[in-house]
């Protein structure tokens, strides 16, 4: 399980370091951050696969991603005494993520590159990367690190013996030296980052592909837009808890009953509602029921993930489906950590009442924060 999640540098994330539990809610106000924290989690799951230049170029580059406020704040800034003009920075330039489990950690810092005139002078670079034992790096208990081009790791023994040199500052050492033999920590924790399972576009609109039958094949994994419901469906009631998802479906709405439609290879969705004599196809389902559907399938997995994290999924349901979500939420949360990011007051105070940890965002002077009673500890890696 993720113990903390620690973000600097990203657009109003100046410096923010966030306890979280099995089950956690990130919410706040429009413009609070909420949406910079899941984005920057998805760009930290993005270093596994290989694709953080890329996702960073598609956010429109670094330079647009890093914090724009001063390196620091005063307390005279904070209580207007002193206006924020622009200044010349001093620091380097860096955008830093970092996670700790209950195992292992790890960080990345990217930063931009030395002027060489080249044409992607704007592509970031990996600065430095760590992996350690423990809640939080410390000198004593890294087991990989990364300076420049040279990767290394601790032996059996405590030594630093070198797993790659002259690593392109573009390649992470998660994609480039997780190797079974020399680093198996590292290609287990690579392995764990890319299982994390993300949930922010699933699709409701009259053109929705989960709306059409579809070719199936059997889907313990929910697809990210949800085209492949009536499979996913399928599994659920073949390989999984099919009574589970009989439950949740009826709590959401009494007397209902969804089904899977086949003919011709083809899969297609349908709900049985109380009083009316016909089965509903998933083109007659309105979005929030829909929605309700594809959230349900996704949570109710046969294969639940180390994290599942929920964007704003309370878009498009009623204020009924807000409780009967919660509890689904929760109940999924048994299996597997999860995150909630919401701007839905009822989402949160109903999965607060579950045991939910809540975390309120909040912007001062641009920045987000964050009321805690007790900050974890934390370390970035050294350049």
């Amino acid at each position: 399980m993720i113990l903390t999640l620690a973000v600097s540098g990203y657009r109003s994330l100046r410096d923010i370091v966030l306890p979280l539990d099995r089950l956690t809610v990130v919410t706040g106000a429009n413009g609070s951050g909420k949406s910079s924290m899941y984005r920057a989690l998805r760009l930290l799951a993005d270093v596994a696969q290989g694709r953080a230049i890329a996702s960073l170029a598609g956010e429109g580059g670094l330079g647009s991603t890093l914090w724009a406020g001063p390196e620091t704040i005063s307390r005279a800034m904070r209580a207007g005494e002193v206006v924020v003009q622009g200044t010349v920075r001093k620091d380097r330039v860096a955008l830093r993520l970092g996670f700790a489990a209950d195992d292992y950690g790890y960080a990345v810092d990217l930063g931009l590159p030395v002027n060489g005139g080249s044409a992607f002078g704007n592509d970031p670079e990996i600065k430095a990367e760590a992996v350690w034992v423990g809640e939080y790096l410390n000198r004593h208990n890294a087991i990989a690190d990364r300076a420049g081009g040279l990767v290394r790791a601790r032996s059996a023994k405590g030594a630093w013996v070198p797993l790659a040199t002259g690593l392109s500052a573009q390649d992470s050492m998660m994609t480039h030296a997780a190797d079974p033999a020399t680093a198996p920590e590292l290609l287990g924790l690579r392995d764990r980052m890319r299982a994390w399972r993300f949930y922010d576009h699933l699709r409701t609109d009259r053109d929705a592909p989960a709306r059409s039958p579809r070719v199936g094949t059997r889907t313990p994994v929910l697809a990210g837009d949800g085209a492949d419901l009536a499979a996913a469906i399928q599994t659920i009631r073949e390989v999984g808890d099919g009574p589970a998802l009989d439950a949740a479906i009826d709590d959401a709405f009494p007397g209902a009953r969804v089904g899977v439609t086949l003919g011709d290879a083809l899969f297609g969705v349908e709900m049985r509602q109380p009083g009316l004599l016909r089965p509903l196809g998933a083109a007659e389902l309105s979005d929030g029921t829909l929605r309700f559907l594809l959230l349900a399938t996704a949570l109710l997995t046969p294969r639940p993930p180390e994290l599942m994290v929920l964007n704003e999924p309370e878009t498009s349901l009623h204020p009924d489906l807000i409780p009967p979500l919660a509890r689904l939420i929760a109940r999924a949360a048994q299996g597997g950590q999860v995150l909630v990011v919401s701007h839905s007051g009822a989402l949160a105070g109903a999965l607060a009442a579950e045991g939910a940890r809540t975390h309120a965002l909040r912007k001062e002077m641009g920045e987000t924060v964050v009321d805690l009673d007790d900050t974890p500890p934390w370390a970035w890696p050294k350049r």
